[in-house]
């Protein structure tokens, strides 16, 4: 394996996606091992059809995927053993409590049950969930819920993490827990992809950046870099952000 392959958590190539239009236009993406990568853009822009690819929920027309060296597309199941996925609307099973839904996932990831109970009591108490580790998820509010899929995501230890708007309708205190799981992931050197709209939170937590537009990447870099490329000077990301979607909106 090549040294650039090895230092990659995802390596995407040539990524095609056509529905009635294309969303994903021939996309090149190379994220590093052991960083925070934000990718940013406006809606339709092929955010979640670029991350739901990756993931292994949809098939793409054309290009490549790999995922530490992993051909996601020729080895999918060895692709999955090493990522977790979290969409905006988190997908638990209501009449489980926590403690059991963690049980399961970690059950189907064929954990031995001492280990999965240690995970399970680990990830709860991180997250804030012990309290609530024996109450039916039914009842749970979105924020809970969030919590309760991040820690089925990260039951069987994954080094990717992919996470598609992960903070939309959650409360300050649910997201500053999901934050700092994050934040504390990466510097235990796991890696992490998010898309937001919350671009103040892109601002303070990413290490690089990625913009894309019309199904391909148009800017990329941390927040400085991106700066100097739609020549704003020390301007916020969200005035960089819209320089940048502006000027290729304008070239399109």
């Amino acid at each position: 394996m090549n040294q650039h392959v090895a230092l990659s958590a995802l390596d995407i190539r040539g990524l095609c996606k056509t529905f009635d239009r294309p969303a994903v236009d021939g996309l090149d993406l190379l994220v590093r091992s052991g960083e925070f990568y934000s990718l940013l853009g406006p809606n339709g822009a092929g955010k979640t059809t670029t991350l739901r690819m990756v993931a292994g929920l949809l098939a793409p027309d054309a290009g490549s995927i790999s995922i530490f060296g992993i051909d996601a597309l020729n080895d999918p199941v060895a692709a999955k053993r090493i990522m977790a996925w979290i969409s905006d609307e988190p997908m638990i099973y209501d009449k489980l409590t926590p403690y059991e839904y963690l049980e399961f996932i970690a059950g189907l990831w064929e954990i031995e049950a001492k280990e999965a109970q240690k995970r399970a009591e680990e990830l709860m108490n991180w997250l804030g969930l012990t309290p609530y580790a024996h109450q039916r998820c039914e009842g749970f509010s979105k924020g809970m819920r969030q919590k309760v899929a991040l820690a089925g995501a990260l039951v069987h230890d994954p080094r990717l993490i992919i996470l598609d708007e992960p903070l939309t309708g959650l409360d300050a205190g649910s997201a500053r827990q999901v934050k700092n799981v994050l934040r504390e992931r990466v510097a235990a050197g796991g890696t992490v992809i998010m898309t937001t709209h919350i671009l103040e939170v892109a601002e303070r937590m990413a290490d690089r950046i990625g913009v894309i537009a019309g199904g391909r990447l148009i800017a990329e870099g941390t927040l400085a870099e991106l700066r100097l490329k739609a020549g704003k000077g020390d301007s916020s990301l969200e005035d960089t952000f819209l320089a940048l979607v502006a000027e290729q909106a304008q070239a399109a």
